[in-house]
C-alpha cells in the first residue's frame, strides 16, 4: 500500500464532512492542506455561528456567509494582519465600515476603541503565545495586540504575532462552547487575557510572601533580583491593564451611539473585572516597592555594621602599627636598643597602645547599632 505523502498544516481549519451535522465529530476540523487557499487574503480561520451559538469552521475556499445568505447567527473571521493584501478588503468595506476597519486594523499598537454606525473597532492588549503554544511568553516580549471590528452579526479579529486569546477561544468553540452574539465572543477573548493576568498576580503574590518571610524572619538575604523582576512585571502589566480599562470604560459609556445591549452589558462586566484586577496589580507593585525599601534598609544596616567593625579593627591596630614602624627604623638612639629584652618591651608597648585605644572607644560609647 502506498503511503500517504500529503503534507498538512498544523492549523486545523477544515470541517469534517463525514460526520453528522451538529455533533462533536462535525465540529472537529480536519487539517488544512498547504495547497489550500483561504477564502479571503490573510484569513487564518473563519467560523459560522448558528442561532443557538454553535460554531462551525468554514473549509478553506468556502465562501464566507453574508447577511443575505445566512438566516441567523454571526461569523467570526480571524486574520493575519501581516498580509499585504488585507488593505484591499478593508477599502472595499468587506470587513465592516471602511474607515473604522482601517483605523482598527492599522499598524498602530496603541490601545483604543471607536464606535461608528453601531459598529465597534479597536485595539486591546493580549498575551503573546510561546513557541510551544501551551503557555504565554514572559518578559518584554510577552505583550501583544488584538485588533477587532465588531458589527451586529460579524466579528473580525486580527493579529501580527501569535496570541493566546484567539487560539484558546478557537479551541473552546471547536470543543462545543456556544456564543450567541459577537459581544459574548469578544468578552471571552478578553477574558483569557484577564484570567492569565490574574494568575500571574496570584503567582507573584505567593512569591512576595516567600520573600517577605525571608526578609523578616531570617538573616538578611539579597532578594533584590527577584523583587526587581516582580516589580517590573507588575508595572508592565499595569500599563496594559490601564489601556484595557480605558477601552471598555469608553465602550460602557457609549449608550447613546446605538450599540446593542449585549455589547454594553459585556463592556460593563469586563470593566468591573478589569478594575478589580488593576487594583490587585497596583497593590502588588506597591508591595514589591515597600519590600525593596525594607530590603535596602536591612542591607544598608548590615553594611554599616560591617564598616563599624572594620573601623574598630583599624583603630585598634593603628597604634601597634605605629610602634612597630618606629622600632623598624634603621637609626641610632632607638628606645630599648641596649636592652636584652627590648623586643619584648616593644611588643608590650604595642599591645598597651591597642588596649588604650579600645578603652577610649568603650568610654566614648562607640558601638554598632542593633536591629533587635
Amino acid at each position: 500500500m502506498q503511503a500517504d505523502s500529503t503534507i498538512r498544516s498544523p492549523d486545523p481549519l477544515r470541517a469534517n464532512p463525514s460526520a453528522g451535522d451538529g455533533t462533536a465529530e462535525a465540529r472537529r476540523p480536519l487539517p488544512m492542506l498547504l495547497c489550500d487557499e483561504p477564502s479571503l487574503p490573510g484569513l487564518l480561520w473563519a467560523m459560522r455561528f448558528d442561532g443557538d451559538g454553535r460554531g462551525l469552521p468554514l473549509a478553506p475556499g468556502e465562501p464566507v456567509p453574508t447577511p443575505d445568505t445566512r438566516k441567523a447567527g454571526f461569523v467570526w473571521l480571524h486574520f493575519n494582519l501581516n498580509d499585504a493584501r488585507l488593505p484591499i478588503l478593508v477599502a472595499e468595506g468587506r470587513l465592516g465600515s471602511a474607515d473604522l476597519a482601517a483605523e482598527a486594523l492599522s499598524a498602530d499598537a496603541h490601545q483604543r476603541v471607536a464606535v461608528a454606525e453601531a459598529e465597534v473597532g479597536g485595539v486591546v492588549a493580549d498575551l503573546a503565545r510561546a513557541a510551544d503554544g501551551d503557555r504565554p511568553r514572559h518578559g518584554a516580549a510577552a505583550s501583544g495586540r488584538l485588533h477587532f471590528v465588531m458589527g451586529r452579526d460579524t466579528l473580525v479579529t486580527g493579529r501580527r504575532h501569535p496570541l493566546r486569546g484567539p487560539d484558546l477561544t478557537h479551541d473552546a468553540v471547536t470543543a462545543g462552547q456556544r456564543f450567541v452574539a459577537p459581544a459574548f465572543l469578544l468578552e471571552h477573548l478578553v477574558g483569557h487575557v484577564t484570567a492569565e493576568m490574574a494568575r500571574m498576580v496570584a503567582h507573584r503574590a505567593d512569591e512576595l510572601d516567600e520573600i517577605e518571610d525571608h526578609i523578616l524572619d531570617e538573616p538578611v538575604h539579597d532578594e533584590s533580583r527577584r523583587l526587581g523582576s516582580i516589580r517590573r512585571e507588575a508595572v508592565r502589566l499595569h500599563r496594559q491593564l490601564s489601556g484595557l480599562r480605558s477601552v471598555f470604560h469608553r465602550l460602557e459609556a457609549a449608550e447613546d451611539e446605538g450599540l446593542p445591549d449585549a455589547v454594553l452589558a459585556a463592556a460593563a462586566r469586563l470593566s468591573q473585572r478589569l478594575d478589580g484586577l488593576d487594583r490587585d496589580m497596583l497593590a502588588l507593585a506597591e508591595r514589591s516597592r515597600l519590600l525593596q525599601d525594607e530590603l535596602a534598609s536591612q542591607l544598608a544596616r548590615a553594611s554599616n555594621r560591617q564598616l563599624h567593625a572594620l573601623s574598630i579593627l583599624t583603630a585598634l591596630f593603628l597604634p601597634p602599627t605605629l610602634v612597630t614602624g618606629l622600632f623598624g627604623m634603621n637609626t641610632k638612639g632607638l628606645p630599648f636598643a641596649d636592652y636584652e629584652d627590648g623586643s619584648i618591651l616593644a611588643m608590650l608597648l604595642a599591645g598597651a597602645s591597642a588596649l588604650a585605644v579600645f578603652a577610649l572607644i568603650r568610654r566614648l560609647g562607640i558601638r554598632p547599632t542593633r536591629d533587635r
